[in-house]
């Protein structure tokens, strides 16, 4: 099983690399770039030029399509991972894998807050698993190993017809047996109940490792709203967890509120931790504070044995410096590497249920 990295790229190997894109549906070798201009298409970018060049950059997805992006027959790995289509699809095209062949998807997430941008709006993001680049180029970097076959798919659930361009990069290579295999599982809950914690995610249930969290969080209140702890509970915990952090700014990377310089949130995006995204009320239509925020444990995976539960307070400050349990609209993307088979997701929200207003 290879894995790539500065140090080992001098490595040989014997890994065949393949990519799936619209010009290159299977990912077989030398069929890249075969498809043909329609002759009654007198619109056509390329009606001058023909085969080979740029004819099929891209796909449509029409309202209540599922279209398997890639199918792939492994051993192999999923090493990259490009896409992009217009903001307002966002929340409203919904990515799905499967792995060896399960019927259960893996990953079930939209794509704007699979790529940490879950509000409709385009953040550049500059962390190693997750990186955003303008204008909305979405990349994931997270290595995701299969045995049997690999399978991406893409449903549009909203009303309108979508453009959407991808890229996926992987290799055929053998798996060795400690490979655990890529979950991502989106929730969101609008607003947060009150005087309970929102959960990351539950129910995951086989030994694995945590390795990081996308929240896109609306504030619903003024003053702070951060003082929430971030738990982990595992293989046991039950009214206590394992793992419980300092404050919601703390598990994000940050500190004291996230305010530098004074009376102003400091954005920022690194390898592992980010506040990359504050959106402000603007005095007419948009009423509430926005933030997108990522943490993910690359050198500090969170492994657990048997079973995995996360949740996040909602928590501000009301008269008397008491804390303020909070109803906010918060929706997050938990990833994680476990053994097959996995407890199946809780179903997505509906697509008013999803929808950014």
């Amino acid at each position: 099983m290879i894995n790539p990295g500065l140090g080992n790229l001098y490595r040989l190997t014997s890994a065949k690399s393949r990519s799936i894109t619209a010009e290159n549906p299977t990912g077989e070798p030398g069929k890249g770039g075969m498809a043909l201009v329609d002759p009654n298409d007198a619109a056509h970018p390329a009606r001058e030029l023909g085969q080979g060049w740029k004819v099929r950059p891209s796909i449509d997805i029409e309202p209540g399509e599922q279209v398997v992006i890639a199918e792939i027959e492994g051993p192999g790995i999923v090493n990259h991972m490009w896409m992009t289509t217009f903001p307002e699809a966002w929340r409203h095209l919904i990515l799905r894998m499967y792995w060896d062949g399960e019927k259960e998807p893996s990953v079930e997430a939209p794509i704007g807050d699979f790529y940490c941008n879950g509000w409709g709006e385009r953040a550049n993001v500059s962390s190693m698993p997750i990186s955003v680049n303008p204008a909305g180029g979405f990349n994931c970097y997270f290595q995701m190993p299969f045995r049997k076959s690999a399978k991406i798919v893409i449903e549009n659930i909203g009303f309108d017809k979508r453009m959407f361009f991808y890229q996926i990069d992987y290799v055929l290579t053998e798996v060795d047996e400690s490979a655990a295999y890529f979950h991502a599982s989106f929730r969101r809950e609008n607003p947060v109940s009150y005087m309970a914690p929102y959960t990351i995610v539950d129910g995951i249930e086989g030994k694995g490792q945590y390795v990081g969290t996308y929240a896109a969080w609306q504030v619903n209140s003024n003053d702070w709203w951060g003082e929430g702890e971030v738990k982990f509970y595992m293989d046991g915990d039950r009214e206590f967890p394992t793992i419980c952090g300092t404050g919601t700014e703390d598990y994000f990377g940050g500190a004291w509120n996230f305010e530098q310089p004074k009376g102003q949130y400091g954005e920022f995006s690194n390898l592992y931790h980010g506040l990359h995204q504050v959106l402000k009320p603007d005095g007419l239509y948009r009423a509430n504070q926005r933030f997108g925020m990522y943490r993910f444990h690359v050198p500090d995976p969170i492994y657990f044995e048997s079973e995995l539960k996360v949740t996040m307070q909602a928590l501000g400050w009301r008269s008397g410096k008491r804390f303020l349990p909070l109803q906010d609209d918060i929706a997050t993307v938990a990833y994680w590497y476990q053994t097959e088979p996995h407890r199946p997701f809780k179903p997505l929200p509906d697509r008013n249920g999803l929808e950014v207003i």
